[in-house]
């Protein structure tokens, strides 16, 4: 913890270092007066999502590798690295997906650093824009913002370091029960919520309007069971509620033969996201903002170079269970390229994936073993570093899905039926015959939301995540949690390992 503030300490005195002492200066702004004007307030916050894109080093929310998508993705049954017979990856993304994590590893290290280090930034855009007596909906959306970092650290890591204010040493910082932090996130945005803006895209793309805020309220009350151990599903349906005023819909999924995978459903994960289901998105430029590395680390290279104009890794594969849970008339089954292409012959330097894994660690699988992700193809410009898809944090469906989920856990599962045949129908799928069971709510956000790094929540909610999967064994409740980092426990003594670990 000291080494993440002491950094971000340096990097903010960095950015004054390089005025030439000899220069004149002509103008200059009062900080109060500076993060008080509309240009200086949203200087302060763009260092706060400037945290959000994925990059190197495990950097961002998603986008790139080693970071807090992939140890929520590849913790989960949706997707795994496996180490290759032919000596290529590391063993910590298999390790993930057999869960055999360890407290001093790399992704688990690097997840818990950009977490904090974006904790750090948000209190002083906070402090900022406060002292500055900036318009309230922008400390609003700097202290929502903190409240979405402590969300997330709650959710990997349960029992927390928390601090709101920066002038603590590291050692000082005391750590806090998983209910207090919840209680904290909670009262942070329903007393900001209704002063963020209203406003759709344009200059809010990518930022946490009130809609985008209230999703975030809505996913908070979805797992407080898991995280208080009270289940707070009406409270949930009532932040959906809020969400539903902001006149979303879901997107089109009419085929169009000039799209990759020929359906429209897939601009959900191009280029500047359509806000008629977008909520919140992550805005990506390759070389300039983030990166996607999504499509291009799970191809091999000749096919990632035929198809996406770029060189890939041929790492990230989907498990076969996950796939064939799909109906083939599901409009999102064709994300999955594997086997041979029912056309016929393929053109040389394409390559044909076996869906079977049969190792993941020691030898390792085939090199052409697994199904490959193309659901986010890659968006120009890209190269071999990734691709300029942006990557939607919230969207629609998900919101509609969660409707159903409350609704069935109440005990309303009629009233569901309208929201999961929504989703369903959009894909290409029918109705269900009955009312939605919990299961079938289960499947259909794996459907849905594959690779949008919301699987590892759900398989904890629905009571699946420690279950035997697809090569790998059952395990104890203690996975429910990650480690804390053992560079944190050296650091600050106040702190308490996760049981377990």
């Amino acid at each position: 913890m000291k080494n993440i503030i002491t950094l971000s300490i340096l990097a903010l005195l960095t950015l004054g270092s390089c005025t030439d002492v000899g220069e004149n200066v002509y103008d200059k702004y009062a900080a109060e007066d500076f993060y008080g004007s509309a240009e200086g307030s949203d200087a302060a916050l763009a260092s706060v999502y400037a945290q959000l894109p994925g990059n190197w080093g495990g950097v961002g929310y998603a986008g790139a590798d080693n970071g807090w998508y992939d140890l929520n993705s590849m913790s989960s049954d949706e997707q795994v690295i496996p180490h290759r017979n032919t000596g290529d990856w590391q063993l910590d993304f298999a390790r993930l997906y057999q869960r055999e994590w360890l407290p001093n590893d790399g992704i688990n290290s690097n997840a818990w650093n950009w977490l904090y280090r974006s904790v750090f930034l948000a209190n002083l855009a906070i402090e900022q824009l406060e002292l500055a007596n900036a318009e309230q909906s922008k400390i609003a959306e700097a202290r929502v913002l903190r409240a979405f970092f402590y969300y997330l650290l709650m959710d990997d890591y349960g029992n927390i370091p928390f601090f709101t204010e920066n002038n603590l040493p590291a050692d000082q910082i005391q750590q806090v029960s998983r209910p207090e932090v919840f209680a904290f996130i909670e009262s942070e945005l329903k007393a900001n919520l209704e002063d963020l803006p209203t406003t759709k895209g344009g200059n809010y793309y990518g930022r946490f309007n009130k809609w985008a805020g209230y999703t975030l309220l809505a996913k908070l009350y979805l797992n407080a069971e898991v995280y208080t151990g009270k289940p707070m599903w009406q409270e949930c349906l009532d932040a959906i509620s809020v969400v539903e005023q902001g006149g979303f819909s879901l997107h089109t999924s009419a085929n169009d033969s000039s799209l990759p995978l020929g359906s429209k459903y897939y601009e959900l994960f191009g280029d500047v996201l359509p806000d008629d289901e977008t909520i919140l998105a992550i805005f990506t430029t390759v070389d300039v903002v983030g990166r996607n590395i999504f499509m291009i680390r799970s191809l091999g290279g000749t096919d990632g170079t035929l198809l996406a104009g770029a060189g890939a890794w041929n790492g990230s594969v989907v498990p076969q269970e996950y796939v064939e849970k799909f109906a083939d008339n599901d409009i999102r089954k064709r994300q999955f390229r594997f086997g041979s292409d029912p056309s016929g012959p393929q053109p040389a330097g394409f390559i044909e994936y076996a869906i079977e894994l049969d190792n993941l660690d020691n030898p390792g699988a085939d090199r052409n073993a697994g199904a490959r992700n193309t659901k986010f193809w890659t968006a120009l410009p890209a190269n071999g570093g990734g691709a300029s898809n942006d990557f939607p944090i919230y969207r629609y469906a998900d919101v509609l899905l969660m409707k159903a989920e409350c609704l069935v856990r109440l005990g309303d599962a009629a009233s569901a039926k309208p929201f999961i045949d929504q989703v369903r129908q959009r894909a290409g799928l029918s109705g269900l015959p009955s009312a939605p069971t919990l299961e079938q709510i289960y499947d259909e956000r794996g459907f849905e939301l594959t690779w949008e790094a919301h699987r590892r929540q759900d398989m904890i909610r629905f009571g699946t995540f420690t279950q035997a999967r697809y090569l790998v064994p059952a395990v104890g409740d203690h996975f429910k949690l990650f480690p804390i980092p053992t560079s944190a426990l050296n650091t600050n003594p106040n702190l308490t390992q996760n049981p377990g670990w």
